[in-house]
């Protein structure tokens, strides 16, 4: 429980220091917000990666009035549900029908909250460093009455434009090596990038799921982090790190990708249960992070490469797989269970590698009835007719700025 004049104080403070604040980079996903009157709009990312700004944007741009308060502040830790009344009241004494909460998901009950304000005819504005702010239950929870988006580091376009480069493979290169922490590309301190690690794991996973063994914990995400796009198994990592049953392994997986800290993408099959038993690939939310953090990254450039390629679609699609027969063909993005997009992530494409790069793709597009499929190269271009189908070879630049 916490004092009227206490919370008061608190969020008097916020605000103070959010206005002084620089509103920052404008992010592409503002050009296109939308908001509703009778809807909440909750933006979803990984820690640090801009969604305080993009909150702050938003704000200043159209709502100078709105009411604002940041849950992620130690001063708020006692926060409890007799604490809701207390801010209603002073909510309603500032006379704002607009509000915006960062990092809401840390308070309980808080979905029973904002269903009531939206009831009471408020505009609400949600930020969260967890997953489950898009899940189905929530969309329960709050009647179906929120638009939810996604916010990651920045994506290359975004990069590009912050750093005035043009697109080309030096950029590509560059944001390959640096990643799209905001912080981070602003100042290259690597132990920006450490701290967000260690973070993530310890407050957004040891501590909202109240894990005592924080140290295989980290082992677990060091070794993950290490090997992107590489094949994972549950069974494996609790045999490597002696951990006592599968089902804890499944669970540190779940609050790594619940945490938006990693991917975990399933082979294609149309049988669910064979999605969950075959091995799954992991890559991480950002190359920067995978780069600084690595117990044993050096020169994987192809693992790196194929990891920039992944994050690029999951800005667009939520069901990527991989497929995998006689061959792979690197990623299938779905839309509604349907393939639209045959993708390998070959970062040199060569003699000693074309025929695995083209026989996987074909043996996809065979599988799927698609006719034309792409491999993404660092800064090769060309284009590769076998039978009916095309394969085009696209330098990595051009393949972003393209798919947006």
């Amino acid at each position: 429980m916490i004092l009227k004049s206490v919370l008061l104080q608190i969020i008097e403070s916020q605000k103070s220091i959010l206005i002084k604040k620089d509103s920052g980079f404008t992010r592409e996903t503002l050009k296109s917000q939308i908001i509703h009157v009778s809807h909440a709009l909750i933006v979803s990312g990984i820690r640090r990666c801009g969604k305080s700004t993009l909150l702050n944007q938003i704000l200043k741009l159209k709502y100078a009035d709105a009411f604002y308060l940041n849950f992620d502040d130690a001063r708020l830790f006692d926060f409890d549900k007799n604490d809701w009344s207390r801010l209603d009241e002073i909510i309603a004494d500032s006379g704002s029908r607009v509000l915006f909460f960062d990092e809401i998901q840390v308070v309980k009950e808080w979905e029973r909250y904002i269903r009531q304000k939206l009831d009471e005819q408020f505009r609400v504005f949600i930020t969260g460093s967890n997953s489950s702010l898009l899940s189905g239950e929530l969309g329960t929870k709050l009647t179906g009455r929120h638009i939810s988006k996604e916010l990651f580091p920045f994506s290359y376009s975004e990069f590009i434009a912050f750093k005035k480069m043009k697109a080309s493979p030096v950029s590509v290169s560059d944001y390959m090596q640096t990643g799209g922490f905001p912080e981070f590309v602003k100042t290259k301190d690597k132990e920006i990038l450490n701290h967000f690690f260690q973070d993530i794991l310890i407050r957004d996973i040891a501590m909202r799921y109240s894990l005592k063994d924080l140290k295989t914990l980290q082992r677990v995400a060091l070794f993950l982090i290490s090997n992107v796009g590489h094949l994972i198994t549950a069974t494996k990592l609790k045999n490597q790190f002696s951990v006592g049953s599968t089902s804890t392994i499944m669970e540190y997986l779940s609050y790594f990708e619940t945490a938006y800290l990693m991917f975990f993408v399933p082979k294609f099959s149309y049988s669910i249960k064979a999605q969950n038993i075959n091995p799954r690939k992991v890559y991480a939310i950002d190359t920067g992070l995978v780069n600084v953090n690595s117990a044993s990254f050096s020169d994987d450039y192809g693992a790196l490469f194929e990891n920039l390629i992944l994050l690029h679609l999951r800005r667009k699609y939520n069901e990527i797989y991989y497929f995998s027969e006689k061959n792979e063909c690197d990623f299938i993005a779905c839309k509604n269970g349907k393939a639209v997009e045959l993708i390998q992530a070959c970062y040199d494409l060569n003699n000693d590698n074309m025929e695995r790069e083209t026989q996987g793709l074909m043996e996809a597009m065979l599988f799927f009835k698609i006719k034309k499929a792409s491999i993404v190269t660092l800064k090769q271009s060309d284009v590769i007719k076998i039978n009916s189908k095309i394969i085009n070879v696209v330098p990595a630049d051009e393949f972003f700025m393209k798919n947006l």
